[in-house]
């Protein structure tokens, strides 16, 4: 045993003093006002050695708890580590994400992505409280679904999982989803850091200097740090040589050294580390999600001096820290299962989903009809064709790790059908232009669903891409084919990852423009989670909406849209470039990568391309008209902007102010300040009824247009700000104040 070992070796169990509920009466001294960490010590000095270590993982093995995600499906039943039932210790009982609770049959929400087109927190983390309610009323304590990785490139599979291209949505949207999900339960965000390829997860090397880390791979996970995340996930991937589970700059350095972290670091699941000893060393708490690398390693490596007893203490003490700190504030009892998938977080899916749709071209049909297709009017539309192959299918996106299983779905035909009737949607599902104009021609209107899979975008599953990683696994049970068997279930389970074309399948093509010659009131409908190219086949179409993965709801929402119950209130996370040259590099098999500051809309705005859709764009229902802008400084790193937003339409709408800063000083942001390089800064959504005007105030952060000083290792804020708001980046309407 090493010399560092500094409390009892195998302490009976009767330590407590024979008290029941210990871990409940620790809970009860911090909620008193006792110290988390003094309670933790408490605990920990009670626990056995075996104990110790046994917070530091999963509770189930590694071979039975893979067999029993093969037969009854991944996540179906929380997920425990760390539990010590001695001493009442719950552990971390884990739920995936971020469409909804893993676990169960619960509420599917539309993908992050769909939610960051919101541009809504107060949307968003009413979303968080509905699935943190439902996590816990399932036996969950631990939701591991704030996902805020940078969409640094539309092809990544995983994009349906995150906000946005931008660090400040991100931490925005994120932030909220903490806020709501922690009213239940424990938040933890991930994959803590740079991790955007998913086919070469297991195996790219991010390289990425330390001024672009800070300054924009990292900020949104600041941002969560600060709204009191309890946990951060680390990432596959390697970051500057290291990878991200058993990396000491990320997980020390930074997370607590920089940020202040007081919470838990966790692994990502199976393959989160290389080293058990290196990991637990850099600052890693818990590897996820069974007794894998640590459980066979670590008592070797501690008897060989490897690892050290006060690395197994610190890590252990935040896992009893964290616990106890999140019970201490909330000890409301548990929701009932009828929470679950209720009517109530069905409406808010509902909700969620119109709000996100965004609306890219709303022309009028013909040169005779001045008015634009969308809303339809049921007053002179009988009947619909509903046209492609996910027009009746229940598609609400991955079918990976974050793959809820909903209790029913609404698709796009089951949406039009409740509003029209059964005999008023010709329907052609099958991949043919010929039948999709024939059901066009019949139509008051036609709608062409068309878009991606979990088999074109997702999470990567497929044997391939565990090729080498088999040393990570323990010692299989006498007479398991490890290889035989991982190489069956990867061939029965292919599917998703990074796409490999941004653009539609050349049959969509051919059906949108079959229907539209067909049919003057044809609207286009995409399903995707990022970026799609539509250059040969946008100007065949009057009508293009970006409807998403839109959640178990998803059809009843577009419905709503179409007809004009609902407006289409979202506007872009991202731009979309005109062609794929204008995206940064991507290989998806790529061993290592350099990731610099440009991408999405500065990298066109640096390039000097105009996109087809520039972020934050979306049309609306109405118009809008901003003025009367005014702001005022508040410290080094915030301001407020005031305005006035007129609907000057005849629809009640939902306008996104969006305001963009540009520093006007700084020693290092010379070549920003000389390419006019902007960021987002603060935005509002704000719901404006029909000829009215309503004030408007945008909490505004300076840190995205602030520099990250290394000597510091703080941001210094420009002491010269150009704020500029606008209904999308580099739109005509925007109007300019400076500080």
């Amino acid at each position: 045993m090493s010399e560092d070992h500094m409390s009892p070796a195998d302490p009976s169990p009767e330590t407590d003093g024979g008290e029941t509920n210990t871990y409940d009466n620790a809970v009860a001294s911090v909620r008193a006002g006792a110290s988390p960490g003094q309670e933790a010590e408490k605990l920990y000095d009670m626990l056995t050695d075996e104990e110790r270590l046994g917070l530091l993982d999963g509770d189930e093995d590694f071979w039975p708890g893979q067999m029993s995600m093969m037969t009854e499906g991944y996540n179906v039943r929380p997920i425990p580590h760390g539990t010590i039932e001695r001493l009442g210790i719950p552990g971390y009982r884990f739920s995936d994400g971020p469409r909804g609770a893993v676990i169960g049959h619960s509420t599917a929400f539309p993908i992050s992505m769909a939610r960051g087109a919101t541009f809504d927190p107060e949307l968003e983390e009413r979303i968080g409280e509905a699935i943190g309610a439902e996590v816990k009323a399932q036996g969950g304590n631990f939701f591991a679904g704030v996902c805020i990785n940078l969409l640094r490139h539309p092809a990544w599979g995983r994009a349906q999982e995150t906000y946005s291209d931008d660090p400040y949505v991100l931490g925005e949207m994120g932030a909220a989803l903490v806020r709501g999900v922690r009213k239940y339960v424990m938040a933890c965000a991930k994959h803590y850091a740079l991790n955007s390829m998913e086919n070469a997860r297991f195996q790219v090397d991010v390289q990425c200097d330390e001024r672009t880390l800070h300054e924009v791979y990292l900020p949104h996970f600041k941002r969560v740090v600060e709204e009191g995340v309890d946990a951060i996930m680390s990432s596959y991937n390697s970051v500057n040589g290291e990878w991200a589970g058993q990396n000491p700059e990320l997980l020390t350095k930074i997370l607590r050294g920089d940020w202040g972290f007081t919470g838990v670091t966790v692994s990502d699941f199976g393959f989160g580390l290389r080293d058990a000893a290196k990991s637990l060393e850099a600052g890693l708490d818990i590897e996820e999600p069974f007794r894998q690398q640590r459980a066979e390693h670590l008592p070797d490596d501690l008897k060989a001096g490897r690892a050290s007893w006060q690395w197994v203490r610190r890590a252990g003490l935040r896992c009893l820290a964290t616990q106890l700190r999140f019970d201490a504030e909330h000890h409301e009892p548990a929701p009932g299962m009828d929470v679950v998938a209720c009517e109530e977080h069905r409406e808010l899916a509902r909700e969620a989903a119109a709000r996100a749709m965004v609306l890219l071209k709303n022309d009028v049909p013909s040169e005779s009809d001045s008015t634009p297709v969308l809303p339809l009017d049921t007053n002179t539309i009988g009947k619909v064709a509903l046209i492609g192959r996910l027009a009746n299918m229940a598609n609400t996106g991955d079918h990976g790790s974050s793959n809820v299983r909903a209790p029913h779905v609404v698709t796009p035909y089951d949406g039009l059908a409740d509003i029209l009737g059964k005999n008023n949607v010709i329907t052609a599902f099958e991949d043919d232009p010929d039948a999709a104009a024939t059901a066009a021609r019949d139509a008051d209107a036609a709608v062409v669903v068309v878009g991606y899979t979990y088999k074109d975008e997702g999470e990567f599953v497929d044997a391939s891409s565990l090729s080498g990683l088999s040393f990570m696994y323990p010692p299989a049970p006498e007479g398991m084919d490890v290889e035989k068997l991982t190489a069956a279930g990867g061939d029965s389970l292919a599917y998703g990852g990074d796409r490999a074309s941004l653009r539609l399948r050349p049959v969509d093509v051919e059906i949108i423009k079959a229907t539209a010659a067909a049919n003057p009131k044809t609207i286009v409908v995409i399903v995707a989670a990022g970026a799609v190219i539509t250059e040969e086949w946008r100007e065949s179409a009057p009508a293009v909406l970006l409807s998403w993965y839109s959640g178990m709801e998803g059809g009843a929402a577009l419905a709503d849209v179409l007809f004009g119950k609902a407006e289409p209130a979202g506007r872009l996370p991202f731009a979309v470039p005109v062609t794929e040259d204008d995206l940064p590099f991507f290989d998806r098999n790529a061993t290592e990568i350099t990731y610099d500051r440009f991408h999405g809309q500065r990298l066109l705005d640096r390039l000097g391309h105009a996109p087809a859709f520039p972020f934050g764009f979306g049309l609306s229902y109405t118009s809008f008209v901003l003025n009367n802008i005014s702001a005022n400084r508040n410290g080094l790193h915030h301001a407020t902007l005031d305005m006035d937003v007129t609907n000057t339409g005849e629809h009640d709408g939902r306008h996104v102010v969006q305001v963009f800063g540009v520093a006007a000083d700084g020693k290092h942001l010379e070549d920003r300040i000389k390419a006019g390089e902007r960021h987002l800064v603060g935005f509002r959504s704000v719901f404006v009824p029909a000829g009215e005007t309503t004030h408007v105030s945008v909490d505004v952060s300076l840190e995205p247009i602030s520099e990250w000083d290394a000597d510091s290792r703080h941001f210094i804020a420009p002491a010269a700000v150009t704020l500029i708001a606008a209904s999308y980046a580099d739109a005509d309407d925007s109007l300019n104040v400076t500080l």
